[in-house]
């Protein structure tokens, strides 16, 4: 029997989960483990341009990969005759690839992961397997979707979140800074998580967000950073479904991003791991140096898109 009366916990939330129909999971990082498993993958053909996370992660699980370079449009260079046991994993950067692209790289390779990690709100297609992770778009301290066509057999745990919302929380009632290093132990305790079921809370949070407000902010955000910085933003950019982030390429952009953070405008660096690994010359590098991923998520509006513009655009004049 459920303990019964006492003090109130947190209230089950409205049902309005985005994704109710593909499977819950607490990383991203994991969801890539339950298809390796569900699967029998073999191999796995990763970009040079991702978190070194996929590859611990293969490496940790003993499954043989190759590294491949992509383009300028952020499509993968690989010429290769996929095996049956062996799957290219496509990282739909800054939301850049569509759903036309992706249908065509399955088309072209058969056997693909599509890793939507900066791409939340884009649907996944039938008979591709999708990874989605939460953190990036919601205030969450874990969790992602999966979608696929092969179950795991294996029984799962369901995660427990309750110690991993301290950043999150003090953030929400006072300064990220002070709570940064509680998101960074957080982030680093996430790699070394087994794979679980996403945690009830996190599925109950998920459950309460106004889905249609976030799309709307951000995409009129984006609009409003493209309409001022296209002009000198090297990066010929599509529009997203619904975007991750603003992703502005400038010749000088680690040294604007460093101004930027003085200001308090937090730019992460997406990668770096990628510039022990690839050539100075290479799409790869000049990427992971220079895009700078502009917010433009569901805290922000025009106020802050224009200061930010406004610095950006004088820092720029400056240089």
């Amino acid at each position: 029997m459920k303990e019964i009366g006492g003090y109130l916990e947190l209230d089950e939330f409205i049902d309005n989960e985005y994704y109710k129909d593909l499977i819950r999971l607490n990383t991203g990082r994991n969801a890539l483990i339950y298809i390796i498993k569900a699967k029998k993958i073999k191999k796995l053909y990763i970009p040079y341009y991702l978190c070194n996370s996929i590859s611990n992660v293969l490496v940790e699980y003993r499954i043989d990969f190759e590294y491949y370079n992509i383009d300028k449009k952020f499509n993968p260079l690989l010429n290769k005759t996929i095996d049956k046991d062996e799957y290219v994993y496509i990282v739909n950067y800054f939301g850049q690839l569509s759903n036309t692209r992706i249908q065509y790289f399955k088309e072209q390779y058969k056997n693909i992961i599509v890793d939507n990690t900066q791409a939340f709100f884009q649907k996944p297609i039938d008979g591709i397997d999708t990874i989605y992770s939460c953190r990036k778009f919601f205030g969450v301290p874990d969790g992602a979707y999966l979608s696929t066509d092969k179950f795991l057999a294996e029984k799962l745990e369901i995660d427990i979140s309750k110690d991993r919302v301290k950043h999150i929380l003090g953030r929400y009632e006072g300064r990220a800074s002070d709570y940064y290093n509680y998101f960074q132990e957080n982030d680093k305790n996430l790699k070394n998580e087994p794979l679980k079921y996403m945690s009830m809370l996190t599925r109950n949070i998920l459950k309460a967000i106004d889905y249609t407000k976030v799309r709307d902010i951000r995409k009129k955000n984006y609009f409003y950073l493209d309409e001022k910085l296209k002009r000198i933003n090297k990066l010929k950019v599509l529009e997203p479904d619904v975007p991750f982030a603003y992703p502005l390429y400038l010749e000088n952009g680690m040294e604007i991003k460093k101004e930027l953070i003085e200001e308090k405008i937090y730019i992460p660096t997406l990668w770096a791991n990628v510039l022990d690994n690839v050539k100075p010359e290479s799409i790869e590098y000049k990427y992971i140096l220079n895009i700078l991923p502009i917010p433009c998520d569901q805290r922000c509006g025009e106020n802050e898109m224009e200061y930010i513009v406004n610095k950006i655009i004088g820092r720029v004049k400056n240089v």
